[in-house]
């Protein structure tokens, strides 16, 4: 793939950041695991068929519809497991881990993203806050710990028509005490929080942030909603790096030194970091 030359505007503003000691964060979305082959689940991939019913994904991922039919849904989640498994990182996750090894201290990662790419590509656990959740890892329903656990290997669904074995009810149970577990992600009908999605540290993030990458994401969760308007209220840069236009566009384009660029996170994120690490070097 041919190299991809960042505007003028942008470039400025790279080099003003790498010139000083402000922290970047990055926000990322759907899109930039689209480029390794995941789909969105919104689409025409996220119905599931349960009986003789097919469900949207914002009915399978719902706290109610977990109540109801909870081996069901692990044999969705188990399902994306097996997609996102399948998945490897590409040039955009890669750059994001070279780039907080680069910055240190100086860098957060805030994804939307369930499928761990970020964290394969050699981005830390410690500075990648997962805002929805891993689907590698599941919790105890009834919470009697706040710890996660990894789902074991074994336990995978590698088509959507693959029914749930009946031993897989017992492997899908609370090391602590025995009750059902549920995958580690937040649902539709649940709220944000700290003990388990970094909601106050997020914001907390957000609140010294100099420079906002958004990479391949439209916004349409809270949480990073909130992230990019404190950003722009203190006055940071914003950059939108997306394939389509979005609500996130207007306000990279109106923040000090911001813009959109339209084009693959695999493209331009690879060139963000040569140019900060040139400018850095000087």
């Amino acid at each position: 793939m041919s190299r991809f030359e960042l505007p003028r505007r942008i470039v400025n503003t790279l080099e003003d950041f790498a010139a000083g000691s402000g922290h970047l964060t990055v926000l990322t979305g759907a899109g930039i695991s689209a480029e390794s082959g995941i789909p969105t689940f919104r689409g025409p991939e996220g119905y599931w068929t349960a009986g003789s019913r097919e469900y949207h994904p914002q009915q399978m991922a719902t706290y109610a519809m977990f109540c109801e039919k909870p081996l069901e849904v692990w044999r969705w989640y188990l399902y994306r497991k097996h997609v996102c498994a399948k998945a490897l990182p590409n040039a955009g996750h890669r750059a994001l881990a070279q780039l907080e090894t680069f910055l240190s201290g100086r860098f957060t990662l805030i994804t939307q993203n369930v499928d761990g790419l970020h964290l394969r590509a050699g981005s830390s656990a410690q500075n990648t806050f997962q805002i929805h959740g891993n689907v590698f890892y599941m919790r105890c329903a009834r919470e009697c710990t706040a710890a996660v656990f990894p789902v074991p290997e074994s336990l995978e669904i590698c088509s959507r028509e693959e029914a749930l074995p009946p031993s897989f009810d017992t492997l899908l149970r609370c090391p602590a005490c025995g009750a059902r577990t549920r995958p580690h992600v937040l649902w539709f009908d649940e709220t944000y929080n700290e003990k388990f999605y970094r909601f106050e540290s997020a914001l907390a993030v957000a609140g010294r942030t100099a420079l906002l990458l958004i990479v391949g994401t439209s916004g349409a969760t809270n949480l990073p909603n909130q992230v990019a308007w404190t950003v722009s209220r203190r006055g940071g840069a914003i950059i939108d790096i997306n394939i389509a236009a979005n609500p996130f566009s207007r306000l990279a384009a109106e923040s000090r030194q911001g813009g959109f660029i339209q084009q693959p996170s695999g493209r331009v994120l690879p060139e963000i970091l040569e140019i900060l690490k040139s400018r850095s070097s000087l």
